[in-house]
């Protein structure tokens, strides 16, 4: 075996290594797969003028011959926030579907990471399925929602609707969860709770990385997207992650496409449509990510073990 055939078996060790562990924190416990519990509708919902965007550049189209469409994304980012400050998690799962999409786009390393997300995914919607046969777990009338799209995109867009499902919102999972006494504060659970907390420091890392690809720099040339993704990942989930996770996922990150394959992606032409593309999809989970992270710390879930 060659010098390149060892390097890239010991690389791939490292992903595989990085696959079980990346959303744990570097810590040794594995979530069981869970089937999925929730048909997704793979129905592209086009969105109004009054949307997040600017003017003319709000709708976006469907990108033929893809599997990641940044429009439907958007619609399901756009979804999940609520009157009240909550997140919807069947839109908010939704748009984990399409991101776990985007990064099983970028290539097989980074891949790994995304099957990791999607298991995290089925345990919330597994959890979900089983509250709904257990009338003991569902939520009364004050924490029902109605859903309208985020401050940002100034839309009407009203779903009110009578839900009584545990898991219907962020919300309501905490609440439910807290009452059934499925959280604990001091070790590992299979909560919805602590499956959304890494769920959450995940979405901030894929937030801050959209961000960055999304920079159009006055000066000087265009970073490459491997290096504006270690970086992000640096500030946000190597913070709670071993050294070894952290080194795996730098490894990944290397074999990033280039920033012309990010442009096809999201079916654009330059760096300035990329960018007006991003700053909405940032600005979109960013909304979801500053209404989860309140709900989460206003319950001291922000280190649950």
């Amino acid at each position: 075996m060659g010098v390149k055939s060892k390097a890239a078996a010991a690389i791939l060790i490292l992903l595989l290594f990085l696959g079980s562990l990346w959303l744990q924190g570097g810590l040794d416990y594995h979530w069981d797969s869970c089937v999925k519990g929730y048909n997704q509708l793979n129905k592209l919902h086009q969105l109004s003028n009054s949307s997040v965007g600017d003017g003319a550049e709000s709708q976006l189209e469907l990108c033929p011959g893809q599997t990641f469409q940044v429009s439907l994304l958007l619609s399901h980012l756009l979804d999940a926030p609520t009157h009240n400050s909550d997140v919807l998690l069947q839109p908010y799962l939704s748009s984990w579907d399409e991101l776990v999409k985007f990064m099983d786009s970028l290539g097989p390393m980074v891949g790994l990471i995304s099957k990791e997300i999607e298991s995290k995914t089925s345990i919330i919607r597994q959890l979900a399925l089983t509250a709904d046969g257990n009338p003991e777990a569902e939520v009364g009338p004050d924490l029902h929602s109605t859903n309208s799209v985020n401050s940002q995109g100034g839309g009407t867009k009203n779903k009110a609707s009578v839900h009584t499902s545990a898991y219907h919102s962020v919300r309501s999972m905490i609440l439910v969860e807290l009452n059934q006494g499925l959280v604990s504060f001091h070790h590992q659970t299979d909560s919805g709770c602590r499956t959304l907390l890494r769920l959450h420091r995940a979405l901030l890392w894929l937030k801050l990385f959209l961000e960055k690809l999304a920079e159009t720099p006055v000066e000087g040339r265009l970073r490459s997207p491997s290096d504006l993704c270690r970086e992000a990942y640096k500030s946000t989930l190597a913070q709670h992650h071993t050294w070894y996770v952290r080194k795996a996922a730098e490894l990944a990150f290397i074999a990033l496409p280039e920033r012309g394959f990010f442009f096809r992606l999201v079916c654009v032409q330059n760096q300035e449509e990329m960018s007006k593309v991003l700053h909405r999809v940032s600005r979109a989970i960013g909304e979801v990510y500053d209404r989860t992270q309140k709900a989460l710390e206003e319950h001291g879930m922000l280190d649950l073990p």
